[in-house]
Parts: C-alpha cells; structure tokens; sequence
C-alpha cells in the first residue's frame, strides 16, 4: 500500500511482493485495503485464535494455519494469483520484521508450517 501512514504494510515489503508476485503496485494496494477491511474487522477473533508473534503502534502481526489465505481469498473472492500476492505481502511483513529485531530463523521456521496476518491497527 503507497500511504505508509495507515498501511501495517512497509513501503519496501510492499515494492518486493508487488515485483515478485508480478502484480502491478495499484492493484496490490487496493486488494491489501481490501483485504485489511476484512481482517480489522476480525480482530477479535485473530486475537483469541492465533497466536501474535509481533506488535507495535501501527499493527499486530499473526501466525495462523496453511490454507488462511485460501479462505480469505475466497471470501472476498479474490482470484488465485491476488490471494497468493496478499498472502506473500503479508509473509514478507513478517520477513521483515524478524530481520529488524533478530527473529529472522524464528519467523522463517514458523513460515514453513503456518501463514502470517498484519492486521493494521
């Protein structure tokens, strides 16, 4: 998303999902407004369900089981390659965030079995 300001998505994670899921930047910023929509509205629920792995002022950030984005996806019936950009978004974030605060093997092992969430705040 380009507003860094209301996005829990950081503009560079943004420009690498964008690139690597061959997804132009507008289309990847309205499915990820979209798509955070959906899951602010939920909030409730990751909290009591999924384990948080990361916070801050600006999101909250989940590990849920494989086949969430799947779910998402057909929710708000997003096609195969938007769900898969979404869901690459969102485990870039958490990239990111292990390698900011030395979590990187931590993130990278849980990413193998399960799917990350940020959900804005």
């Amino acid at each position: 998303m380009s507003d860094a300001s209301n996005s829990p998505i950081d503009g560079q994670v943004f420009m690498l999902a964008s690139a690597k899921a061959s997804v132009d930047p507008g289309t990847l910023s309205e499915l990820l407004a979209r798509v955070q929509t959906h899951l602010a509205d939920r909030i409730d629920t990751y909290r009591r369900e999924f384990e948080r792995v990361a916070e801050d002022e600006d999101r909250e950030v989940f590990l849920v089981p494989t086949g969430h984005w799947e779910t998402v996806g057909d929710r708000l019936d997003l096609g195969d390659r938007e769900r898969k950009a979404v869901a690459r978004t969102h485990g870039e974030q958490l990239r990111r965030i292990g390698s900011e605060t030395g979590r990187d093997e931590e993130f990278e092992t849980a990413l193998e079995i399960r799917e990350a969430v940020v959900v804005g705040r």
